[in-house]
Order: C-alpha cells, then sequence, then structure tokens
C-alpha cells in the first residue's frame, strides 16, 4: 500500500529541491574535505613537543602547523562559500504550481 503522503512515481522532484539537495551535497562536501585536511594536518605537525623555542618554524609570525593545519583552510573555505553564494548558488521561483 502507498503512502499518502508520497509523490506519484511518474512526477519529477521538484526544480528547487533538486538545487537546494545539489547545494547542499557541495557544501557538505567542502566541509568534510576540510576536516579531513585539518584534522591530521595538526594532528600529525602540531602534537610533538619542542625543545628549543628557536626550532620553531613561523609564517608570518605564526607556527607553520597552524597556518598549513587552520589559516589556509579556512581561507580557501571563506574564498570557496564567497565564490558558491554569488556566483553558484541559483535563485529559484517558489510560486505555487
Amino acid at each position: 500500500m502507498a503512502d499518502s503522503n508520497s509523490p506519484p512515481a511518474d512526477r519529477p522532484d521538484d526544480p528547487v529541491f533538486l538545487h537546494a539537495r545539489r547545494e547542499a551535497l557541495v557544501i557538505l562536501g567542502l566541509w568534510a574535505a576540510a576536516m579531513l585536511w585539518v584534522v591530521p594536518y595538526c594532528y600529525f605537525f602540531g602534537y610533538h613537543p619542542v625543545e628549543n623555542p628557536e626550532q620553531l618554524k613561523t609564517i608570518i609570525g605564526i607556527p607553520d602547523w597552524v597556518f598549513w593545519g587552520v589559516f589556509v583552510p579556512w581561507l580557501v573555505c571563506c574564498l570557496f562559500s564567497f565564490v558558491f553564494s554569488f556566483w553558484l548558488i541559483q535563485d529559484d521561483d517558489l510560486e505555487a504550481e
């Protein structure tokens, strides 16, 4: 027995739903890629003891592992979010059929 709330099988999905799902998957993919970079990079390069503070490598005054593991991914995600939100997200008509 078919559910009374389910759409008919011959009716295609709403374009607004398809666009929203595509955009959500892109954002989720960016989040997953950032997490898969940041967490292992900071774990492997940030959690080792430094006996001599002069041995600590810095880039623009911050430790290099923070620069490459936190600052650069944050900057890339912000730039991608800017481009994605202004040029790639589609504005859909929400009028009822």
